[in-house]
């Protein structure tokens, strides 16, 4: 069955870092797993464009049906493959609303991270302004905050209870991305204890991603939040 699965991913990306994670944890191994590269813009690749034509990583495919939005992948894979491997869904189905409001809660978290690593990038030179990036970090602040509440106040340990589900698969990768960034681990504790707890995870540690690997030393862009 996983023979017929397409996963064209780059690393460090955390849309792609999380398919990879559901893939694991649902014991889905013998896929196509394509590895490309952002900075030779493999993802704008005919290859890439033939599945997710707007020419961005992940490109998911089993079969004929394609997913290319990364938590309805990790949804599909989940449904797909629910007698396999870990269930990532809780039981109770008060637990499962609130995985899915952490769930759709780290969609926030990612905007505003990020709106502020990659402000240089996507806004020109001339259109800068200091007072945007003063508010695009005060919002991410405040987020930040809004999670390191949810940590202490628990259940925990994970982002939606005393289980492992979808809500880490999901929104681990972007945690692991402002750390990656230099977030500061003293300043916001609960969260990096969160973070450093899962390095280990079988599905987290196989699929680090592989440049993060290569080079352990990331940016400090986020040393000061």
């Amino acid at each position: 069955m996983a023979n017929n699965i397409t996963v064209m991913w780059g690393s460090g990306s955390p849309p792609c870092w999380r398919v990879l994670i559901a893939l694991e944890e649902k014991n889905v191994r013998d896929y196509n797993s394509v590895q490309l590269s952002f900075e030779k813009m493999d993802h704008k690749s005919k290859q890439v464009l033939d599945i997710n034509p707007r020419g961005q990583l992940p490109a998911f495919k089993i079969g004929d049906l394609v997913v290319n939005e990364s938590y309805g992948a990790c949804m599909f894979l989940e449904k797909k493959f629910q007698s396999q491997g870990n269930r990532l869904t809780p039981e109770c189905i008060t637990e499962e609303g609130h995985m899915y409001q952490r769930m759709f809660e780290g969609q926030t978290l990612s905007q505003k991270m990020a709106d502020v690593i990659y402000y240089n990038w996507k806004v020109p030179e001339g259109e800068r302004h200091d007072s945007a990036v003063k508010r695009n970090r005060e919002a991410l602040i405040s987020e930040l905050k809004l999670w390191e509440g949810y940590l202490q106040k628990g259940p925990g340990p994970f982002l939606a209870g005393k289980n492992f589900s979808l809500a880490d698969v999901v929104v681990y990768p972007a945690i692991a991305y402002l750390f990656r960034f230099g977030l500061c681990e003293e300043r916001y504790p609960k969260l990096a204890a969160y973070y450093n707890s899962l390095k280990s995870r079988p599905s987290i540690k196989t699929t680090w991603p592989p440049t993060w690997l290569e080079t352990p030393q990331g940016s400090d862009l986020l040393k000061d939040l």
